[in-house]
């Protein structure tokens, strides 16, 4: 069954850099198609499910759930976001990462990477990150509205996903893509509240947000998955 994995992770980036070459935009936003961008997000939710088929005997079950879970979600999330139903698409992506800090906190204890320091220190200066990033993308310059003021909580969210990653990437070194695709989602994210709330426009903006946004995920689900197979079957 793991190669079924490898598989639809070639899937994945046939789908998504595929995209690019397929599609076309007279007014030069994003080049993918919806129906490749979407695929490419439910491969990864297969996958993720498959995954938590594949560790029923071999690594701890409810985190596996947790990543499945969130996966799901943030497929829920794209479909919201392409019918530009944004607060759906908060809300879901939002839970979709409480699942996320949860699944690596439980990892993190699982495997005994406890140390305070990595974990909180990390937390703590994602969470900064994300408000600088909050307060330069969306507010600065700009008229407060409530709108402006949720995305700083949803922008935190991510931030502490990053964090919790970074913890545990920095303490099992063999986690550390996860922290790199909890970075992305992050930069993805600025990028989608520039857009929205800050007219930050440039050639093909939407492609480049599904290319930090779909290799963020692709890295959490099979770093996450890679990790724990190396560490609990050793």
């Amino acid at each position: 069954m793991l190669i079924f994995l490898q598989y639809l992770l070639a899937g994945w980036a046939i789908l998504l850099i595929g995209g690019l070459f397929v599609g076309s935009d007279p007014n030069r936003r994003q080049l993918m198609p919806t129906w490749m961008r979407l695929g490419s997000s439910l491969v990864l939710v297969i996958a993720a499910w498959l995954w938590f088929i594949v560790v029923q005997d071999t690594a701890p079950t409810t985190i596996a759930l947790l990543i499945a879970v969130g996966m799901s979600l943030g497929f829920i999330g794209d479909l919201f976001m392409s019918q530009d139903v944004v607060l759906g698409g908060i809300g879901s992506f939002g839970v979709g990462h409480v699942a996320y800090i949860v699944a690596i906190w439980q990892l993190a204890n699982q495997i005994g990477a406890t140390t305070a320091g990595p974990r909180w220190g990390s937390l703590a200066a994602w969470l900064l990150v994300g408000e600088v990033g909050w307060y330069l993308v969306v507010i600065r310059g700009q008229t407060h509205t409530p709108h402006r003021y949720a995305a700083l909580h949803y922008a935190q969210l991510l931030a502490a996903t990053a964090g919790s990653a970074t913890g545990l990437g920095l303490q099992t070194a063999v986690f550390l893509p996860v922290a790199l695709g909890a970075a992305l989602f992050l930069l993805s994210d600025l990028l989608i509240a520039g857009e929205l709330f800050s007219d930050l426009s440039f050639p093909y903006i939407g492609d480049a947000i599904w290319l930090t946004y779909g290799p963020a995920q692709m890295l959490i689900l099979y770093g996450l998955y890679s990790g724990m197979l190396g560490f609990f079957s050793s």
